[in-house]
């Protein structure tokens, strides 16, 4: 049986955090995925471990933004002790950053594997999350996926999938290229065109467009071991987090 996670980005317009928790315990998650603005301070890390155990959780992973995993390791590293994590993972850079060519993916995915090298120490899975850009085809021909995975065998990937899509790929084709280097995904939808402006053309998981069967069944063959709930604007977090639960446990 898969156990599920919950990216609680989902839930930042949705306050009190020790709310979201419980309602996600009631819902039978047992993992979820935390994201830079709760790390902001230490001092309350100890109230959302409390929380957490309350309500039988575990923060398996954690996004923390690149500047903060190159800059400042020793403070990852006493979220990631404090909080039981094992999977550290960059979910994105600036949009100014973005616009590289297949020289500037290289010296990035060089620099991220430096990054890295703590993480690794420490005996933690460091890696990359992806968005749309990372398929915007380089002066080269090649893809900054690619690019920055092929700077070091240890780099791993958390595949949004529905980012993918957004991206104009085939997931599944993604997915079997990286067989040995996804080991979580974000398991989100896309509404039909036109549909869900209000929240930013996203969809709760199974509501949407989505092959979620078939992209389950390939996520399976993988190394993947996460499975994290995201949808990026739900205007109703509860809603979204009960449904998508209850969807992807039939699959």
């Amino acid at each position: 049986m898969t156990d599920f996670s919950y990216q609680l980005y989902s839930s930042r317009d949705f306050p009190p955090l020790s709310e979201t928790l419980k309602m996600l315990g009631d819902l039978g998650y047992s993992q979820v995925e935390g994201y830079g603005g709760l790390y902001a301070n230490l001092d309350a890390l100890q109230e959302l471990k409390a929380d957490l155990k309350a309500n039988g959780l575990h923060m398996a992973s954690g996004h923390f933004g690149f500047d903060m995993v190159r800059d400042e390791s020793a403070r990852v590293l006493e979220i990631a002790k404090e909080l039981n994590m094992e999977y550290i993972f960059v979910p994105a850079i600036g949009p100014d950053e973005r616009v590289k060519d297949a020289a500037g993916w290289r010296a990035f995915g060089k620099e991220l594997a430096a990054a890295g090298a703590p993480y690794w120490a420490a005996g933690l899975t460091f890696g990359w999350h992806n968005h749309a850009f990372e398929f915007a085809v380089t002066d080269t021909g090649e893809m900054p996926l690619d690019l920055i995975l092929e700077a070091d065998e240890r780099l791993v990937l958390e595949f949004d999938v529905a980012w993918g899509v957004k991206g104009e790929q085939d997931p599944i084709a993604w997915i079997e290229k990286y067989s040995d280097r996804i080991v979580a995904a974000h398991v989100k939808d896309i509404a039909p065109e036109g549909e869900c402006a209000d929240e930013d053309g996203w969809a709760d998981v199974g509501e949407g467009t989505m092959d979620w069967v078939g992209i389950m069944a390939a996520l399976k063959k993988t190394k993947a071991k996460l499975f994290v709930m995201e949808h990026d604007n739900p205007n109703d977090a509860a809603r979204f987090a009960q449904r998508s639960i209850v969807a992807a446990k039939a699959l």
